[in-house]
């Protein structure tokens, strides 16, 4: 091991070992999300039975923000996400592609999508494969719109997938994880798990073992993904599930995956299925 791998190994144990010590308090963690004073949003919850032990209880990311953050997810006119959901809306009822067709032409409204997010991604019969909201999209976009796909993380992309988390604000997320669906989930299971990079870090590391205490002066949540895209402070743009996921990887100094990658497409049921009994809440607000 040479001088700069020694300290960074240093670095990642003195990190830890700061996040041990660090007050398990989340910004409110008796809060309750109650958008625009009537939409009541489940941000905890009893673990499902399938994360074996590993958790007693779930907990939306919102609930480890700071107030003034969460009051932002709390008032449609606060929340900088929406103005991204009603550039959705215009996406939805814009015609694409050699065959003329729009969203709209099938679905009518984004109303009529608004049980879509709770339980995605999900088995594809026909295709035999898991697909999650963005392969559903790309699949219309290029076989009923007749149009070039998306891009994974696109603007486009990541505006229609906020505005259907936005109409299925409120329901259960209920992710299946059972028959044909059982493999890919497994694969992302040990993705979960595996340590990664330099710093010998994996999605566990933060999110299971330390979430709740600080890293970098904010919180660590359990990385639930029910509030996605999310709008991120930080970088003020609306976020999507793989870019966070490269984002994590890239800071454990290890080479990701790619967005759309089998694995990345494994991690999404995986990590999406830890939030069942959780609301959609996307898009959200985070630091």
């Amino acid at each position: 091991m040479n001088k700069m791998q020694k300290a960074l190994a240093l670095g990642s144990v003195a990190a830890m070992a700061l996040m041990g010590t660090a007050a398990t308090l989340s910004a409110d963690e008796d809060a309750d999300l109650v958008i625009n004073g009537d939409l009541e949003m489940i941000v905890r919850t009893e673990a499902p039975d399938h994360l074996d032990g590993h958790l007693d209880m779930i907990y939306s990311g919102w609930t480890f923000r700071s107030d003034e953050t969460q009051a932002m997810q709390m008032d449609d006119f606060d929340n900088p996400a929406m103005l991204f959901v009603e550039q959705g809306i215009e996406i939805f009822n814009t015609a694409m592609g050699t065959e003329g067709n729009s969203c709209a032409t099938c679905h009518e409204t984004p109303e009529n999508l608004s049980e879509v997010r709770a339980v995605y991604p999900q088995w594809d019969e026909e295709r035999g494969e898991v697909q999650t909201i963005t392969m559903q999209i790309n699949e219309c976009v290029t076989e009923r719109m007749g149009a070039e796909a998306l891009g994974w993380s696109s603007r486009d992309m990541v505006n229609l997938e906020a505005l259907i988390a936005s109409v299925g604000r409120g329901n259960v997320v209920n992710v299946a994880i059972d028959g044909p669906a059982r493999e890919t989930w497994e694969m992302g299971r040990e993705i979960y798990y595996t340590e990664y990079g330099i710093l010998e870090m994996s999605c566990a590391t933060c999110h299971e073992q330390n979430y709740g205490n600080y890293i970098r002066a904010d919180h660590l949540s359990q990385g639930q993904i029910n509030g996605f895209p999310t709008y991120r402070l930080k970088n003020a743009r609306l976020n999507s599930t793989h870019s966070r996921f490269r984002g994590c990887i890239r800071d454990t100094r290890a080479e990701t995956f790619a967005e759309g990658s089998p694995e990345f497409i494994a991690l999404e049921l995986y990590v999406a299925s830890r939030g069942n009994g959780l609301t959609v809440e996307g898009p959200s607000v985070r630091n």
